[in-house]
């Protein structure tokens, strides 16, 4: 079982010592990847229902720092070696598909091909609409801006003829040494989970209840079937519950019969002076019992 730790730019860890620290001692704990979360802006105010909290409302001040995930990595990629770097997630609707390719695939490659790109439609409708990006087009906007981005990371030179996206004979580099970036479709509905399962190399449901995960897993490897994948093939995420600081082994045990082989989790502390410590006591009680 893989580890993650989700959340990682968010709160004190928005600021670059702090971010080092968390990132550090993550890599030094045995994780094996960090999460990175995405608002490009947040409009005071908002009335958009956020679906993660039964308030409807994200955690924190409205004007709380979340930096930009794939800057925020860069900057903790140089400092670390061997941890992987995912956005968890990307609203890729609101991003130029081909200006993400230039992003993505440089970060991609000097990180050493330590990316993972997680995406997702989004929610926040204010968002959208600050951006110039229609709403009601963003599922539909994903799943071109996905296509358009494998084009560019493995094609040199690049075409590809999409809904909202087309474009012959470019060469965008640096690409990814592998030729792609892993995209893990984040969500936590139905549409989601057949997202995933159509064109997702990995699937990280936003929910912890396991009767929803597993009802969410069995859709989107229908939906691989059904698209002609290997469903085995779809990498699954999962949010653990509680029993995994109490029973680490029989914890894992469940989640590996249903499939998961990465389970992430948030920061134990949101402050840099003691979250280096519990990260590695989760190393050493969960990580290295597990493993």
């Amino acid at each position: 079982m893989r580890f993650g730790l989700l959340y990682a730019n968010v709160g004190a860890f928005a600021r670059p010592t702090a971010a080092l620290t968390l990132a550090r001692a993550a890599e030094a704990a045995g994780f094996e990847s960090l999460w990175t979360v995405e608002h490009t802006v947040v409009p005071a105010g908002y009335t958009s229902v956020y679906p993660y909290s039964p308030k409807g409302r994200m955690p924190g001040p409205e004007e709380s720092p979340i930096p930009d995930p794939l800057v925020w990595l860069a900057y903790v990629a140089a400092a670390t070696t061997t941890i992987k770097l995912g956005t968890g997630i990307l609203i890729l609707p609101q991003r130029n598909p081909v200006l993400l390719a230039k992003e993505t695939g440089t970060l991609a490659s000097l990180s050493g091909g330590r990316l993972l790109l997680g995406v997702g439609a989004g929610w926040l409708a204010e968002e959208f609409d600050a951006l110039g990006v229609p709403f009601a087009e963003r599922g539909r906007r994903l799943d071109d801006h996905i296509g358009a981005l494998r084009a560019l990371w493995g094609q040199s030179p690049a075409g590809y003829d999409g809904a909202f996206s087309s474009f012959r004979d470019l060469y965008c580099e640096p690409r990814p040494e592998s030729g792609a970036v892993p995209i893990v479709i984040g969500g936590h509905t139905p549409v989601a989970a057949r997202r995933a399962g159509r064109l997702g190399d990995g699937f990280m449901p936003g929910t912890a209840q396991p009767g929803k995960v597993r009802e969410l897993f069995a859709i989107a490897r229908q939906a691989a079937v059904d698209a002609g994948r290997d469903p085995d093939a779809l990498e699954l995420t999962a949010f653990p519950d509680r029993s995994l600081l109490t029973d680490p082994v029989a914890a894992v045990d469940a989640c590996r019969e249903m499939g998961i082989s990465r389970l992430v989790i948030s920061p134990p502390s949101n402050d840099p002076a003691t979250v280096g410590d519990l990260l590695a006591r989760f190393g050493q009680d969960v990580i290295a019992t597990v493993s």
